[in-house]
C-alpha cells in the first residue's frame, strides 16, 4: 500500500538511523519497525473490523500505530483528543470503532472511552524480542488509508476519506515543490490526529529519512530548546504558536537560524507577527493553504517566491480556478474574488456515509468546492480572501457557529442564538455569541458559558456572549450573522 512500502523499505534498510525524537525516547527505524510488529499483532488479536482507533500524544508512537494498522490493511482513525466526551463519543460510534490504540496518560487526563470500546495501551504492552515478520495486507491506491474528522455544517463532524493515494500523491507532491531531502530535520509541533500533522510532520520525514523531533503539548520555552539542541530544518505550525514564540520572554535573534523553511497554515497570518519575526529573529514566515479535503496541502509559497499574504502557487498536478460562488460558476480572470476550486489526485475519497454531502462539494469531473473565497494574481499566487462557509478557525481548529449555538439553544433561558467569529491575534478567530431570551428570562452571562463549558470543547466556548433583544432575521426567518459583525 503507498504510502506504507517506501516507508517501510526506509526503516528497514536503515534500522539504526534516528528518525524521532520524542518527550519519552528515540527512535531508531528498527525500533519504528518492531514496534509496529507488535501492535499488529495486538491489534490484530483485539477487533477485526476495518476501522482503527488511534489516541495518542504527538510523538514516535504515533507513526508506529499508523504503520501497524496499514500492516493489517486497516483504515486508520486518528481521533481528536480535545473534544468533549460526547463529541468523541459520536466520532467513535460514527466511525464504528470497536478498537482504540492509545496509552494510559491520554486515558486518565482526557477521560475515559466509551465502555464498548477496546483499548490496546501501548505503554502496557512488552516490546520482547523480534516478532515474526509480517507481510503487509495489499492494498490499491483507492484503499480508504485514514479516516479524518472535520466539523459539519449541521453541527456534527464529518469522516472526510482519504486514500493511500491521496496520501502518496500529497507528499510527493510537496517533494517536488519544496524538495525536502534526508538532510532536514522537522520540529513536531502540530497534533498528528489533524492532516496538517499527519502529512507534513509524519508521512513526509519517514519518506525522505529525515529527522523529526516532536513534542506532545506546545511550550515555546520547550520549543525553543528544541530548536537550540537539534538545529532543525523546517517549522510547520499555526500563527498563534507564531505568536507565542514571537513574544516568549527567552526567545533570542539566533533561535532560528537553522531554519530553512518556517511555514504557517490553517489560519490568516497577522501582520503584526510577519513583521516582528522579520525584526526579532530576521526569519520570513511563509504561508501555504490546504485543507483536510486535499489531504492537505494544495498550495505552498516558496521561500524564493514570497508575496506577502500570498499562500504560494498550487503544487504540482493539483489544478485550481477561481469560480463565481452561484451557478453557472462562472471562472474568474486574475485579480477577481471567487470560490476556489481544486482538483488532483490529493483530493478526497468523499465523506464517510454521507453521500449528499459529499455530492455537495465534489462534482462529476472531480472538482472540489472548498467554500473558501480567494483570488490569483497575475503570476498564479494565490491569496485567500474570505470565506464562504460559516466556520471559524480558531487555534487551528475548525468551528462552525452550528455547533456551538445548538448548546446555547438548549439551555433553558435561551430562545434562540448566534455565533460570528471576531480576529484575534493569538487564536486566529474567536467565537462571539448573541443570544436572545425566552419572555421572563433574566440573562445570566457566568451560567451560560459554564453551561457551554459542560457541552463543549474549550477553544469553542464563546470568549464573549450576549443579549440582544430580537436577533436580525431576512424574510424567511434565517438569521443574519453578518449584521451582527457590526456590533463588535
Amino acid at each position: 500500500m503507498r504510502p506504507l512500502q517506501p516507508i517501510l523499505r526506509n526503516l528497514l534498510f536503515s534500522p539504526t538511523r534516528i528518525v524521532a525524537v520524542d518527550d519519552q525516547k528515540t527512535w531508531r527505524g528498527i525500533d519504528l519497525y518492531i514496534g509496529a510488529l507488535h501492535l499488529a499483532k495486538q491489534i490484530a488479536k483485539t477487533t477485526d473490523r476495518p476501522h482503527v482507533g488511534v489516541m495518542l500524544p504527538t510523538s514516535g508512537l504515533f507513526p508506529m500505530a499508523l504503520i501497524a494498522g496499514w500492516m493489517l490493511g486497516r483504515t486508520v482513525v486518528p481521533l481528536n483528543y480535545l473534544l468533549k466526551p460526547e463529541e468523541l463519543d459520536y466520532v467513535i460510534n460514527d466511525a464504528e470503532l470497536d478498537c482504540v490504540v492509545t496509552v494510559t496518560p491520554m486515558i486518565e487526563h482526557f477521560g475515559e472511552l466509551p465502555q464498548h470500546v477496546k483499548q490496546i495501551r501501548i505503554d502496557q504492552m512488552k516490546f520482547k524480542g523480534f516478532p515474526p515478520l509480517r507481510r503487509s495486507k495489499r492494498r490499491p491506491d483507492d484503499h480508504v488509508a485514514v479516516l479524518l474528522y472535520t466539523s459539519g455544517t449541521s453541527g456534527k463532524p464529518k469522516g472526510v476519506m482519504l486514500t493511500a493515494g491521496n496520501l502518496a500523491d500529497n507528499v510527493e507532491q510537496v517533494l517536488r515543490w519544496v524538495g525536502f531531502s534526508t538532510n532536514d530535520a522537522f520540529l513536531g509541533v502540530l497534533p498528528q490526529f489533524h492532516s496538517f500533522g499527519l502529512t507534513v510532520l509524519t508521512l513526509i520525514p519517514l519518506w525522505v529519512k529525515a529527522k523529526v523531533v516532536y513534542t506532545a503539548r506546545f511550550n515555546p520555552r520547550k520549543i525553543l530548546d528544541l530548536a537550540r539542541t537539534h538545529k532543525p530544518t523546517a517549522l510547520i505550525a499555526i500563527p498563534s504558536m507564531y505568536a507565542a514564540l514571537l513574544n516568549a520572554k527567552s526567545a533570542q535573534a539566533d533561535d532560528f537560524k537553522s531554519f530553512k523553511y518556517v511555514v504557517s497554515g490553517a489560519e490568516p497570518l497577522p501582520e503584526s507577527i510577519v513583521q516582528g519575526f522579520k525584526e526579532k529573529f530576521n526569519v520570513t514566515i511563509n504561508e501555504g493553504y490546504g485543507l483536510t479535503e486535499t489531504s492537505p496541502v494544495a498550495n505552498w509559497c516558496r521561500p524564493s517566491e514570497y508575496r506577502r499574504k500570498s499562500v504560494g502557487k498550487p503544487l504540482p498536478d493539483v489544478q485550481e480556478k477561481i469560480v463565481t460562488p452561484d451557478p453557472p460558476h462562472r471562472i474568474l480572470d486574475p485579480n477577481e474574488d471567487g470560490e476556489i476550486w481544486i482538483k488532483g489526485p490529493n483530493v478526497m475519497k468523499g465523506y464517510f456515509k454521507l453521500p449528499e454531502q459529499t455530492a455537495a462539494v465534489l462534482d462529476a469531473d472531480g472538482w472540489f468546492r472548498t467554500g473558501d473565497m480567494g483570488r490569483f494574481d497575475d503570476d498564479g499566487h494565490l491569496y485567500i480572501t474570505g470565506r464562504i462557509k460559516e466556520m471559524l478557525i480558531i487555534g487551528g481548529e475548525n468551528v462552525f457557529p452550528r455547533e456551538i449555538e445548538e448548546v446555547l439553544d438548549a439551555h433553558p433561558t435561551v430562545a434562540a442564538s448566534a455565533v460570528i467569529g471576531v480576529m484575534d491575534e493569538s487564536r486566529g478567530e474567536t467565537p462571539v455569541a448573541f443570544v436572545e431570551l425566552k419572555e421572563g428570562a433574566a440573562f445570566d452571562e457566568t451560567s451560560l458559558r459554564s453551561f457551554c463549558r459542560e457541552r463543549l470543547a474549550q477553544f469553542k466556548v464563546p470568549r464573549d456572549i450576549r443579549h440582544i433583544e430580537k436577533l436580525p432575521r431576512n424574510p424567511t426567518g434565517k438569521i443574519m450573522r453578518r449584521e451582527l459583525k457590526i456590533l463588535v
